[in-house]
């Protein structure tokens, strides 16, 4: 029970599943060179994607638990690179590829006992995800790419907040970390950071926000962010926030209106 729940948890690829489509590679220990098989892998998977319905390509790394941290950091950024040219050479648009990060080691719990050997296996790797472009219109994303313009809006699919509330969850803050490192390598976008709320009645304009009791819910909802990419070295000057209460629902629900969004002011 404990090996499978190991896997259900590596396999993260099966999250999000309506927006994402993900592939795994295997590596052999303590290497980053992919076998033919592992090869022709990922460019079967490229070959039946529709690119013209991907909005971006993120690739992620991995190692097993032997050999020291730095080693494996390097080695899981190693085993991105092969990934990354293997698609560039053939035929892949680069600037398409927007996260390329290795993440080093996964480490076991001592709790494992029992097949050690397959789960290091499953853990030298690496996850190609790729980003379906969403139906939401003209102008308006679900990732950060190279080649915005001015009055783009990316809408970040795993930003959300509780009812009432502008506090970050764990999963938002982490996307936000990976928005960090892609605005960290492309310092001329300035942008505007815009948070909306659901479920008001028609009279009001913004809801309450509980921590403080006060009726500008969205706007604490983007200054959260904004506070929080100014804690990751995010330029303050580089960015502005404000609320637009209700007035734009996305016609998907209920949670993908508790949102932000980031609207390209200047390139």
């Amino acid at each position: 029970m404990k090996y499978f729940k190991i896997i259900a948890l590596l396999a993260f690829g099966c999250l999000n599943a309506q927006s994402k489509k993900v592939e795994t590679v295997y590596f052999d220990f303590d290497k980053y060179g992919l076998d033919s098989k592992q090869q022709q892998t990922i460019l079967d998977f490229i070959a039946k994607a529709d690119i013209s319905k991907i909005e971006s390509v993120q690739i992620y790394g991995y190692c097993d638990d032997r050999g020291n941290a730095d080693y494996n950091y390097k080695l899981s950024e190693e085993r991105v690179g092969t990934v990354r040219n293997l698609l560039t050479a053939n035929g892949l648009n680069k600037n398409k590829i927007v996260i390329i990060e290795g993440k080093g080691r996964v480490i076991l719990t001592d709790d494992i006992l029992e097949n050690v050997g397959e789960i290091r296996s499953k853990n030298r790797r690496v996850d190609l995800v790729l980003v379906q472009k969403n139906s939401f219109g003209e102008g308006l994303y679900n990732s950060f790419h190279d080649h915005h313009t001015v009055g783009d809006r990316i809408y970040l699919e795993k930003i959300y907040f509780p009812l009432g509330s502008s506090m970050l969850n764990e999963q938002s803050k982490q996307e936000l970390d990976k928005i960090a490192k892609i605005l960290d390598s492309n310092k001329s976008i300035e942008f505007e950071i815009i948070g909306h709320v659901c479920c008001t009645p028609s009279h009001y304009h913004d809801a309450i926000d509980r921590a403080t009791n006060e009726r500008k819910l969205s706007v604490n909802r983007a200054k959260s962010v904004f506070l929080y990419l100014i804690n990751k070295n995010v330029n303050s000057l580089r960015m502005s926030y404000k609320g637009v209460g209700n007035k734009f629902p996305l016609g998907k629900g209920e949670e993908f209106d508790r949102r932000v969004e980031f609207l390209i002011t200047k390139i």
